[in-house]
């Protein structure tokens, strides 16, 4: 949500062109270590941080080259980095997954991406007259180096594919949709929830797809290749840029759990305005509520 603010406000609003120029440098920067390390990955070295949750010196060495650049030309903001942590700092704090898609990459599936978004917190003025009431990512930037393609968003700026404006789908029907999900791998502890929600999709929709790399999913809903997309147990870095791609696009990206102002928790629901109530009227009745 969005307030008036006075024009005393106008010297701490933050620079939205900016930070989407160094986001938009880092993940270029990022992305060119994980494919020098896409040919050669037998020489990975790959750790198991959890059960299916892999991590490896491409992920480390892209996360350190964009957080090295996010820090020099944007040191006012926080950082939380997948691999390295952080802390929210200031005004807003950059939210980075440098290897989206970590198993993806390391089978040879070019399907994964770099994602890096830029949360603004309760109380910061995103424009001379314009202050979020709760924490709201207000730049996005997915780039995925296997096709080329760099999706961008900038609060009240709409979402671009390579400069283009692209808009979500304008489906209104769930025979008619094509979904997109990710099914639990790592933590099992909502299976007994998801399940039933993947059952009803199978039955409803026009089909589910499992690609692997949540800001993809995102970022394909936010182009319209996807109509929707649900998924429970991801990370807030999985989910930040994507849920402002969505948005952006004219879509509806929330909180599966309709807790929080954006998808923090990792449980995501998005679509088209039109589709999204029915997603989450097909999905509502599995929630376990705690």
């Amino acid at each position: 949500m969005t307030d008036t603010v006075s024009t005393t406000s106008l010297n701490a609003a933050l620079n939205l062109p900016q930070a989407l120029d160094a986001a938009t440098q880092a993940a270029h920067a990022g992305a060119a270590i994980l494919q020098a390390h896409a040919y050669r990955r037998a020489d990975l070295i790959i750790d198991h941080k959890a059960r299916n949750d892999l991590v490896s010196q491409a992920d480390r060495d892209a996360e350190q080259t964009i957080v090295d650049i996010l820090t020099r030309l944007t040191p006012q903001y926080g950082l939380i980095a997948e691999e390295t942590g952080g802390q929210t700092h200031g005004q807003a704090t950059w939210y980075i997954d440098p290897l989206d898609g970590t198993t993806n990459f390391l089978h040879g599936i070019p399907h994964y991406a770099v994602s890096i978004a830029l949360i603004a917190h309760a109380g910061t003025a995103i424009a001379p007259d314009v202050v979020v009431t709760e924490d709201t990512p207000v730049v996005a930037v997915v780039y995925d180096p296997s096709r080329e393609e760099m999706f961008t968003a900038v609060h009240g700026g709409g979402t671009r594919l390579n400069s283009q404006r692209v808009q979500c789908s304008r489906t209104d029907a769930l025979a008619d949709a094509l979904l997109a999900t990710g099914l639990p791998f790592r933590d099992f502890s909502f299976a007994d929830e998801y399940m039933p929600m993947l059952d009803q999709a199978i039955h409803q929709t026009r089909g589910v797809r499992r690609l692997g790399a949540a800001a993809l999913d995102l970022a394909w809903v936010a182009c319209g290749r996807f109509d929707g997309y649900w998924e429970l147990g991801l990370a807030p870095w999985d989910v930040a840029a994507g849920t402002l791609l969505v948005r952006e696009a004219g879509g509806i990206a929330t909180d599966l759990r309709g807790r929080d102002p954006w998808p923090i928790k990792g449980d995501v629901i998005s679509g088209g305005r039109h589709l999204h109530p029915l997603l989450c009227g097909m999905v509502e009745p599995y929630l376990q509520r705690g």
